[in-house]
């Protein structure tokens, strides 16, 4: 045998070794992004998960058998029927975000994971709304929305997924229930229109009885005040009597007598003035007493 032809395969035997060696090196090295992990297989079972970064398996044993992606996934936006606790047949829209956080769950216990979560979060929309009225799941949609999400949680725990977030989009009526609805409404608008109305005449006697008191107290206060005034002179005149005797009093009321002579006497245009004797008697009087206080 030619020594060259010997050498020549001996170099193809080294250069298909390297090659295995090659491939033996590929295979046991594997980058996992960082979006991503790796469920490896040996022997058709569960070996391990890979994470982000540079990983190490035993090639031609363990195989890589799923390639997970751990982003954030958005389900297609869902409708479905719900019957409240009021019996008000009302159309859901739902949608829920999620994330694979342990995918040798994933893998190994569920099939579909999307069309899962659809349906379980279909029959838990279903089983809330069930318990409010209609009035609850329009007023109280952010608590309807927690008690979805707390709910779906616990049911696909055990698939390894974390749901992030679940939201009610809409609330759907039919026709029927919409238009009376609208009635309702209508109705309600037109009875708080009455009441306030009635309570604006309300307040308008309540302010008319409050003027016609205070005009009442003002009136009693003016009397109360001349009542006073009045009391007052009776006692400086009491106190003048108590002082100065009887004659005090004969000299005021002469002095009241004259008076009203006098403006008698003035009156305009020609008169005759006819005196009786008690006035003439209540002239001499008056200067008597008149002469005897100066």
């Amino acid at each position: 045998m030619d020594p060259a032809q010997v050498l020549t395969g001996g170099n193809i035997v080294t250069l298909a070794l390297a090659l295995f060696i090659v491939l033996l090196v590929l295979k046991g090295v594997r980058i996992v992004p960082q979006s991503e992990k790796f469920v490896v297989e040996r022997f058709g079972r569960l070996r391990t998960v890979l994470g982000p970064g540079i990983n190490f398996i035993v090639p031609l044993i363990d195989v890589v058998a799923h390639k997970i992606s751990i982003l954030e996934r958005q389900l297609p936006n869902a409708m479905q029927d719900a019957i409240t606790s009021d019996n008000v047949l009302v159309k859901v829209e739902t949608s829920v975000f999620y994330r694979i956080i342990e995918p040798e769950k994933t893998v190994y216990r569920i099939r579909d994971v999307d069309a899962a979560i659809a349906t379980t979060v279909a029959g838990i929309v279903r089983a809330e709304i069930g318990k409010m009225e209609l009035d609850e799941v329009q007023s109280n949609r952010s608590q309807l929305i927690a008690t979805i999400k707390v709910a779906v949680e616990d049911a696909v725990d055990n698939w390894g997924i974390e749901v992030t977030r679940a939201e009610v989009l809409d609330v759907n009526l039919d026709e029927a229930t919409r238009a009376a609805m609208l009635q309702q409404l209508n109705a309600e608008r037109a009875r708080r229109a009455t009441v306030m109305e009635a309570e604006g005449e309300k307040r308008s006697v309540e302010l008319a009885a409050d003027a016609e008191l205070y005009a009442a107290e003002q009136k009693a206060k003016a009397r109360r005040i001349q009542a006073d005034a009045e009391a007052y002179a009776t006692e400086v005149v009491a106190e003048a009597i108590a002082k100065n005797g009887i004659e005090a009093a004969q000299y005021q009321v002469a002095l009241k007598q004259v008076e009203a002579l006098t403006a008698l006497g003035e009156g305009t245009g020609k008169q005759t003035i006819v005196l009786p004797s008690a006035a003439l008697e209540a002239f001499g009087d008056a200067f008597r007493l008149l002469k005897g206080k100066a």
